[in-house]
């Protein structure tokens, strides 16, 4: 009876060092094709599966279920073709609206009557420093339907650093995705969704 309790007490050991080894392996599973530790999180219904370089403060994000996906990508969208770092949040559409609905919703009632110098294809219009919107342009396409907005800070004075910019899109399936860059990336303004489109098709959130 003692060897058939010890034999028990084995399986039972390993059954569960086995779950614990899969659970961790779902996690933080290994893509084959790179060598990349890959992440899942599971957001609004969506499975996604991300690479742990991709993660901002991967270790503030635990695997599984999560309100909101924080990623840091490069991307070459700088000045001739230059990589940038693109911030990428990911979370409910319930919970923003995006830059498109903002435009005529907002931004359009702030416009000061002057109109900047920019991209080419993007009209520059400052806003007036009332609600918040002190030292901001907003920079969109004017001719298409579904329009490239985004609104940028100033660059900092006496510095060399860029401003940043802010742009929130709907994506399907219930999820939004709020990207924020400098403002130098504007120049690859047509190229902007399609090349982050890509790397979001890749995780699995379109």
């Amino acid at each position: 009876m003692g060897l058939i309790g010890l034999v028990i007490t084995i399986v039972g050991l390993s059954a569960a060092y086995g779950l614990t080894i899969w659970l961790h392996g779902r996690s933080a599973s290994a893509d084959r094709g790179t060598g990349r530790a890959v992440i899942s999180r599971t957001l609004v219904g969506h499975e996604l599966e991300i690479p742990g370089d991709w993660l901002r403060d991967a270790g503030d994000q635990p695997a599984g279920f999560s309100s909101r996906v924080d990623l840091r990508l490069a991307l070459p969208l700088g000045p001739q073709g230059t990589a940038r770092l693109i911030e990428v949040t990911l979370l409910p559409l319930s919970q923003v609206r995006t830059s498109a609905s903002l435009l005529d919703g907002v931004y359009l009632h702030q416009f000061m009557p002057t109109e900047l110098a920019g991209p080419a294809g993007l009209v520059g219009k400052p806003l007036y420093a009332t609600e918040g919107f002190a030292d901001e342009t907003v920079w969109y396409d004017a001719l298409s339907q579904n329009p490239f907005v985004a609104k940028c800070s100033s660059p900092p004075e006496g510095g060399s650093a860029p401003g940043q910019c802010l742009r929130t899109v709907a994506l399907p399936g219930g999820l939004a995705a709020v990207y924020v860059f400098d403002s130098d990336v504007l120049g690859a303004w047509k190229s902007f969704d399609p090349k982050l489109s890509a790397a979001l098709h890749e995780i699995g959130a379109l």
